[in-house]
C-alpha cells in the first residue's frame, strides 16, 4: 500500500536507522484480514542497551539537548505537532491498517489528538521554573535557598496497541518538554506509526539520541524496563504487566508512572435525559471496539428506566456496522488479534453458562478478527465478565434503586480509572462524582480528554498522572540549592581599585 512505501522498518537509535543486532524480524498483521502487513526489526537485549546508551549520551551535561534553551525546545515540540498534522492522512492510514480501527476515526480523532499533545506540551519548557524559598531556621541575609527542576534522565516509554500514535505522543511529548531523553517501545502488534513518528522528529530537528524507537515483543519491553541505564519507566497496558514493571523498577528504585486497566462504571439516574444517556453509554463502551482502558463497561441504571435504557443500547449495538477500517461506512473495526477475540468470547461464553442473558457478541462469518458488540444482563455480580477487564465491546448492565446502592456497586471493583454519571441534577452529579473512586469522572459525557487535563487511575488502575502540569512534573526531579553568602558587617563600601 502507498502509505507503506518508503516506510522505515528498522530500529531508530542515536538518530540512525539500524537493523537489530541479530537481524531478527517482527511481523505486523492486518486485523481486518489476518494478512501480513509489514515486517520490522525485532530488538533484543543488546539493541535495547544501544538505545539506552544513545539516550544517555544525548542527555548528558554539555550535550546539544542539555544546552538547548527552553524557547528552542518549545519550538521543536510545536514543529513536531505541525508535522503530525501535515502527514495526518498517512499516519491515520498506518494506524487503520495496523490496529484495524476505522480510517475516519483515526483521521478525525487519534492523529489530531497526538498533534495536540505536542502543541500543548510545547508551552511548558519556559514555565518549568524553580523558586526562591525563604528559610525559617537559617539567616535570610546569609543563606540563599533555591529549587531547580531537572529532567529525571533516560525514560523508557512502553505503549499499548489500542491508540498507537496517540499513546506514543502522550509519553514522548511531556518527557521531551521536561528535557528528558526517551527510548520508545511500541506494542508488537502496532509498530508502524511509532516509526513514522521517529522520522518526523528527525525532520523537525530533534538532536540524535533524544528519541530512540525499539520495536519488538514483550521480551523487548521487559529488557527495557529492567535496564539499569533507565531512570524512569512510563507504561500503559495491563495491570499484570504493570506489576512486573514495578518489580523490575524496585531493584534500584527507579521512578514509575503506570496507566493500567479499568472496569469503569457508568451510572444512569431515572431523571437523566434518556436519549443522551443511551447514546453516551453506547459511546462509552463501543468506541474503538471497546478496546480502551476507560471503556464504560459496567452500566448501572436506576430501576424505573432500566429496561428502556438497555433496550436503547441494544438497538444502537445492533445498528453498528462492522467492517474493514478502509470502508467509509464502517462503524467498528476488528479486535486486535485472533487470540484477543478468543479471550473476549470466553467471557461471553462464561456469562451465558452462568445464566446471564447475552445479546450480540457473535463473530461474523468473514475474514479478520471481528466481533459484534454485546450487551449482558442478569449476570452474577461476581462473574468474570463483571469483575475483570474484557477489553472489548462488551457491556454489562445492572439495575439499582438508591444513590447509596449505585455508589457502592460502582466502587465495588479493584480498578479506579474512570466513571460516569448521567442525571439532570447537577448537585447529585457532583455529590456522586466526589464519592466515586476514579481518576476521571465524566458527567453526562464520556471519552472527553484533553492534554491539559491530568489523567490516571487509583488502585489497580495505576500510579501517577499523565497530561497537564502533573504529566510534565512526572518527568522532573526537584533539586534544592542552599548558598552560604558569607557573613558581612554593615559599613562603608569597599574602596574601588
Amino acid at each position: 500500500m502507498s502509505c507503506l512505501e518508503d516506510m522505515p522498518h528498522e530500529l531508530f537509535i542515536g538518530g540512525k536507522w539500524t537493523p537489530a543486532d541479530n537481524h531478527r524480524l517482527l511481523t505486523s498483521f492486518r486485523p481486518s484480514t489476518g494478512e501480513t502487513l509489514a515486517t520490522v526489526a525485532h530488538a533484543g537485549a543488546s539493541d535495547v542497551s544501544r538505545a539506552v546508551a544513545a539516550a544517555g549520551v544525548a542527555g548528558r551535561p554539555g550535550s546539544r539537548w542539555h544546552r538547548m534553551s527552553p524557547a528552542a525546545r518549545s519550538r521543536l515540540l510545536h514543529r513536531i505537532g505541525d508535522l503530525i498534522l501535515d502527514h495526518a492522512d498517512r499516519l491515520a492510514m498506518l494506524d487503520c491498517l495496523d490496529n484495524g480501527k476505522p480510517l475516519r476515526v483515526a483521521r478525525a480523532g487519534d492523529v489530531p489528538a497526538a498533534a495536540a499533545v505536542f502543541h500543548y506540551m510545547a508551552g511548558w519548557p519556559g514555565r518549568l521554573n524553580g523558586e526562591h524559598v525563604p528559610l525559617y531556621t537559617g539567616s535570610p541575609e546569609r543563606h540563599l535557598a533555591l529549587t531547580v527542576p531537572e529532567p529525571v534522565g533516560v525514560v523508557a516509554a512502553i505503549v499499548p496497541w489500542n491508540f498507537p500514535l496517540y499513546m506514543a505522543a502522550a509519553k514522548v511529548a511531556p518527557a521531551l518538554a521536561a528535557g528528558c531523553t526517551v527510548v520508545l517501545k511500541p506494542a508488537e502488534q502496532t509498530p508502524l506509526s511509532a516509526l513514522a513518528l521517529a522520522r518526523l522528529t528527525q525532520e523537525a530537528g530533534l538532536p540524535p539520541g533524544v528519541l530512540n524507537v525499539v520495536t519488538g515483543d514483550a521480551g523487548t519491553g521487559a529488557a527495557l524496563a529492567a535496564h539499569p541505564g533507565v531512570d524512569k519507566i512510563t507504561f500503559t497496558g495491563s495491570t499484570e504487566v504493570g506489576r512486573d514493571i514495578v518489580r523490575a523498577a524496585a531493584v534500584d528504585f527507579r521512578r514509575v508512572t503506570l496507566e493500567l486497566g479499568g472496569k469503569s462504571p457508568n451510572i444512569v439516574f431515572s431523571d437523566a435525559d434518556l436519549p443522551q444517556a443511551v447514546a453516551g453509554a453506547a459511546h462509552a463502551i463501543f468506541y474503538n471496539q471497546g478496546e480502551t482502558c476507560v471503556a464504560g463497561s459496567r452500566l448501572y441504571v436506576q430501576r424505573p428506566v432500566f429496561d428502556e435504557v438497555v433496550a436503547g443500547i441494544r438497538e444502537r449495538a445492533a445498528a453498528i456496522r462492522l467492517g474493514d477500517g478502509l470502508d467509509r461506512d464502517t462503524d467498528m473495526g476488528p479486535l486486535i488479534s485472533a487470540e484477543h477475540r478468543v479471550r473476549v468470547l470466553s467471557y461471553l461464553r462464561s456469562a451465558r453458562d452462568g445464566g446471564a442473558q447475552v445479546t450480540g457478541g457473535h463473530p461474523p462469518d468473514s475474514p479478520g478478527y471481528f466481533l459484534a458488540p454485546a450487551v449482558v444482563t442478569g449476570a452474577d455480580p461476581q462473574a468474570p465478565v463483571v469483575r475483570e477487564e474484557v477489553f472489548g465491546p462488551v457491556l454489562v448492565a445492572e439495575p439499582f434503586d438508591t444513590v447509596q446502592e449505585a455508589v457502592a456497586m460502582a466502587n465495588d471493583s479493584p480498578y479506579g480509572l474512570a466513571a460516569g454519571v448521567f442525571t439532570r441534577d447537577l448537585g447529585l452529579a457532583h455529590q456522586v462524582g466526589r464519592r466515586l473512586r476514579a481518576g476521571t469522572v465524566w458527567i453526562n459525557s464520556w471519552h472527553v480528554l484533553d492534554p491539559a487535563l491530568p489523567f490516571g487511575g487509583m488502585r489497580a488502575s495505576g500510579w501517577g498522572r499523565e497530561m497537564g502540569r502533573a504529566g510534565v512534573d512526572a518527568f522532573l526531579e526537584t533539586k534544592t540549592l542552599v548558598n552560604d553568602l558569607g557573613s558581612h558587617q554593615w559599613g562603608p563600601a569597599p574602596a574601588s581599585r
